[in-house]
């Protein structure tokens, strides 16, 4: 009698095949010791288009919404069909007795796999696999202790209901404002509000004027004392008139002892944030190159929400902490007591705990790895190295001076302790690219009340006030972790806009859409992008929805709300848009009108001449001058009517052009075109002579 066990992706199969000493490869699957071990490549199953159940929803119109299907119906990938009938008939193997569901353990995984079960029409009796490390230990473990599947039926109706309410609104809302404005628009619960916060931060910045203000520096021993923002460039000169070659006094110094605790572990998203900011990565190189490093079985499962590890991991963590000391340029750091415990809370771990390398990295020749997953891999074990390292403890220095009846202060610090900082510090002085000091506040001379400085030098400086900075993919991840937290209770493990797993895709899907564009790390809203935002109803636009439906949707999977109510819920609300956004006014259906750009000047009456698909025309409907691009004389001559020839003969009256083709010969010849316009109906060129 066999098992058959379905993983996720064909490599996480070769990782649980050579654990398990399954080494004979057959057509889709491992084989051997009582094992089938085979693989789903991701969705095999999904929804179907709305186009599947009625041939008129192939069009888009008002009149055919909302569209709620009932029942729903699934198909398989096109693409990966293949698979998909490998695993059936494996599971139709008369010695395969039961399965195990051995997919990415979380919601998702546990979709894939039931869905291609389900569409397989498989009834055998099936176990969980859950683990979030691929060593060959780890999963030899998993597999002693699986549970039964059934103990996941309510996550796996949680999924089911995330899936269709997705679909429900992103298929209703995007064909009823795609139908009100006359273009594609994609609306998606979690994309949305994502482009909502991207075009608010834009807002701020467009609409920021900034203000002028100045400093008056007093240049001490050692030391450099500021006055508060004055507003008026006089204002400021008369008080360094004031203080130039005076004396000041040192009036008060005011130390505080402070301690900054070693940072938390990564989760996926901390980490995509440090990448963007270090080295550049979009979040998704980051995903990929992380996914790439667990699937060598270098990194614990990647797509993870935690930043703590379980008490069962704390044995493992002090040995890969060991490891990764020996790691240069970590082998250069200064020798410590590593803290295990203080990486260790069962309750903040969900469904995976925190990224850390694994004990392969003692066989890992990690400089031998490509650019990026080496980079990735540095970054987790120096977060390892930082987070179970000793604080960061320094005094904080406020000083005081009275010059001339006005007031300067002079802020910095004293390290007592590098602690975890002292491990950060080897790792950046190790980039090619440093990094900006976040912390830059200098370290002041000793001071003491009373202390005079005589003289000193006064200066002013100017300053102007800040707008808000754009959004780089580091800053937009985590705004879409906080958002709508406010809106969560404490007991919802999936918080703020997707998922850890998601939110790289959500960004690529609005640059992908032309609603987004990347202008070195920042992330731009188009205008087409700023529009949409516009016109959307707030329900749509606010992180507010996803607060709700995440709160709801972890009562499903805590078998507290049955999935019929959350359904019926949106449903409803499907509905209610269609109802309520049924009409638009006629400015408002030119929002998404295309930005015609200018070719030239109307040789006839000056006004712009724009680019049309079949023709260069004038814009003002009265004039009638029109070149049009399926012009005899340019198809004669074999030359495409390009828009470039066009703006020469608006510009100049005439054209160059290359290859032109002789009526009489055949032969081509270069030229020259002139427009001949007399201003009737059809405009007219000849061959310079």
């Amino acid at each position: 009698m066999s098992k058959l066990v379905i993983c996720e992706k064909p490599s996480v199969a070769k990782s649980i095949a050579s654990a398990l000493g399954v080494t004979s490869r057959a057509d889709g699957y491992f084989e051997g010791g009582g094992w089938l071990i085979s693989w789903c490549i991701g969705h095999l199953v999904g929804l179907a288009d709305a186009a599947a159940y009625n041939d008129r929803y192939k069009k888009w119109r008002y009149e055919d919404l909302p569209i709620l299907p009932d029942p729903f119906r699934y198909v398989v990938s096109e693409e990966k069909a293949d698979q998909f009938h490998i695993l059936r008939s494996l599971m139709e193997r008369p010695d395969v007795t039961e399965l195990v569901n051995a997919c990415d353990a979380g919601r998702e995984g546990e979709l894939i796999f039931r869905l291609v079960y389900e569409a397989a029409g498989c009834s055998k009796p099936f176990s969980r696999l859950w683990i979030s490390s691929m060593e060959d230990a780890a999963i030899r473990e998993g597999f002693s202790a699986l549970r039964p599947g059934a103990d996941y039926d309510p996550l796996y109706q949680s999924a089911l209901c995330r899936q269709k309410a997705d679909w429900l609104i992103g298929i209703n809302a995007s064909r009823l404002f795609s139908v009100l404005y006359h273009r594609t628009l994609n609306v998606g619960r979690v994309q949305t509000p994502t482009l909502a916060m991207l075009a608010d931060r834009d807002s701020k910045i467009v609409l920021f004027r900034k203000e002028k203000y100045h400093h008056v520096r007093l240049a001490l021993e050692g030391a450099e004392a500021v006055s508060e923002k004055i507003p008026a460039m006089e204002d400021a000169q008369a008080i360094r008139d004031v203080c130039d070659g005076q004396r000041a006094v040192c009036v008060s110094v005011v130390r505080e002892k402070k301690t900054e605790k070693p940072p938390k572990l990564y989760d996926l998203t901390t980490l995509q944030r440090e990448a963007n900011r270090l080295f550049s990565y979009t979040a998704k190189q980051t995903l990929d190159y992380a996914q790439s490093l667990y699937e060598k079985k270098l990194l614990t499962y990647p797509r993870t929400d935690s930043r703590y590890l379980t008490g069962d991991m704390a044995e493992t963590a002090s040995v890969v902490l060991h490891l990764a000391a020996r790691v240069p340029p970590f082998d250069a750091c200064p020798e410590f007591f590593p803290d295990v415990l203080g990486l260790v809370n069962d309750k903040e771990v969900s469904d995976h705990h925190a990224l850390i390398p694994t004990l392969e990295l003692e066989k890992a020749d990690v400089p031998a790895l490509p650019v990026g997953e080496r980079n990735i891999l540095l970054l987790v074990c120096c977060k390892l190295l930082c987070a179970a390292a000793e604080p960061f403890v320094y005094e904080a220095v406020t000083a005081a001076f009275d010059c001339g009846g006005h007031t300067f202060t002079a802020k910095g610090k004293q390290v007592l302790s590098q602690g975890w900082r002292a491990i950060q510090e080897v790792f950046r002085s190790s980039l090619k690219e440093k990094p900006e000091d976040e912390d830059a506040e200098g370290v002041l001379p000793a001071l003491t009340e009373g202390q005079v400085f005589e003289p000193v030098s006064a200066s002013v400086t100017e300053h102007f006030t800040s707008p808000p900075k754009p959004y780089t993919e580091g800053t937009l991840l985590s705004a879409m972790e906080n958002a709508g937290k406010e809106d969560m209770p404490d007991e919802v493990e999936r918080r703020g806009l997707g998922t850890p797993a998601t939110r790289a895709a959500i960004i690529e899907k609005l640059v992908s859409g032309g609603f987004v564009e990347r202008k070195g790390k920042n992330l731009i809203p188009t205008k087409a992008g700023v529009n949409l935002v516009t016109v959307l109803p707030e329900l749509l636009t606010s992180p507010k929805l996803t607060a709700d439906w995440e709160q709801r949707l972890n009562e499903v999977a805590k078998d507290q709300v049955s999935p019929e109510d959350f359904m019926d819920g949106i449903e409803a609300m499907a509905a209610e848009l269609v109802r309520k956004y049924s009409h638009i006014s006629e400015d408002g259906q030119k929002l998404f009108q295309p930005e015609k750009e200018t070719v030239g000047l109307c040789p006839r009456c000056g006004k712009p001449v724009y680019e049309g698909k079949k023709n260069f025309a004038c814009s003002d409907r009265a004039c009638q001058f029109v070149m049009w691009k399926n012009d005899r004389f340019f198809e004669q001559r074999g030359k495409v009517f390009t828009t470039k020839i066009a703006a020469a003969l608006l510009k100049d009256g005439k054209a160059k052009v290359k290859r032109l083709r002789s009526l009489r010969t055949g032969k081509t010849y270069d030229g020259t075109i002139v427009l001949a316009d007399t201003g009737g109906k059809y405009v007219n060129y000849h061959i310079e002579k």
